[in-house]
């Protein structure tokens, strides 16, 4: 009971201290605003340039839309059975050059046939089977490597054909 009575008096006691007279604040505000004065810099002057006219001997102006859009440009038309969306395809067709390892040779009756492994199963390929996303069509198999010739898509000119390889397995690890 002590201990609440002793914090009312405290309380009591700091709220007294608050009770000041307002008065004495306002002149001592008064009295701290006598010598303030607002220091606003006037606005820069605006300067006013020239409208000058665009002209140009020759082609559009920078703004028009012809500009913006790019050119169309014509295709080429490959008459290629690689490009027949009918054509069913193969298996090989379904991974990237990248996932696939050539892992050995073997040599038969019928020709040469490259063993290729891919997502976990081994394919044997040979002259003429497709392989990779890119159209590729195997056109030599040597003791080391798989040699295609694929077909890619470029946007300025139609489509492009492009020699690669696979390297045999082993040979592609010694090199690194």
């Amino acid at each position: 009971m002590r201990g609440a009575l002793a914090a009312a008096t405290v309380c009591a006691a700091l709220l007294a201290g608050c009770a000041g007279d307002p008065e004495d604040i306002q002149s001592w505000m008064e009295e701290q605003t006598v010598g303030m004065r607002g220091a606003v810099r006037p606005l820069p002057e605006i300067k006013i340039f020239p409208v000058v006219d665009y002209q140009s001997p020759d082609g559009p102006a920078p703004f028009d839309a012809v500009r913006i859009e790019p050119a169309k440009v014509e295709k080429q038309r490959i008459d290629d059975p690689r490009l027949n969306p009918d054509r069913q395809r193969e298996p090989l067709e379904a991974f990237s050059l990248d996932s696939l390892k050539m892992v050995g040779v073997m040599a038969q009756d019928k020709g040469v046939h490259a063993l290729i492994q891919a997502g976990g199963a081994l394919y044997q390929v040979r002259v003429g089977n497709f392989m990779g996303q890119h159209h590729g069509r195997i056109v030599a198999i040597t003791d080391d490597t798989v040699e295609l010739q694929e077909l890619v898509e470029d946007l300025a000119e139609g489509w492009i054909e492009r020699n690669t390889s696979l390297q045999l397995q082993e040979r592609q690890e010694a090199g690194k």
